[in-house]
């Protein structure tokens, strides 16, 4: 993922470009995403780039999600992580997504974060390719 053993240093050589801190604690800190996807797009942060710290990360977005659906706030949630350019990390410090889902708020939610392929979401509908040559 990278070289960069701290959120403080990744900040400090310009690789962590986030600034808008909704709250932290002390293994993650929370940032508002500037580009966000839905209302309440959330990027939970470890403060060290260690799996133990990134599995904290992922943790704490689930439980905020669940405090988000069970607030009424949003109906479901998608969380993800992007490692490595191929994958479409683009800011090469690990950070968690936390996207808040409702209702209707996509054509056809299928699959959910298997949509980062084109055309490969929805496993139920004919335009689905099983890449391992698989059939269904």
């Amino acid at each position: 993922m990278t070289g960069m053993i701290d959120l403080e240093q990744a900040q400090q050589q310009g690789v962590a470009p986030w600034d808008d801190v909704a709250w932290e604690d002390f293994h993650v800190v929370v940032y508002r995403d500037r580009y966000p996807v839905a209302p309440g797009h959330l990027l939970f942060v470890p403060r060290y780039n260690e799996v133990g710290i990134i599995n904290e990360a992922v943790y704490s977005a689930i439980i905020h999600g669940n405090k988000m659906v069970a607030a009424g706030e949003c109906d479901a949630f998608n969380v993800g992580i992007n490692i490595g350019k191929a994958a479409g990390q683009t800011v090469m410090y690990p950070h968690v997504h936390l996207i808040p889902r409702r209702q209707d708020d996509c054509e056809d939610p299928i699959g959910g974060v298997r949509g980062v392929i084109a055309g490969q979401a929805n496993y139920k509908s004919n335009e689905y390719k099983n890449p391992n040559g698989r059939s269904l």
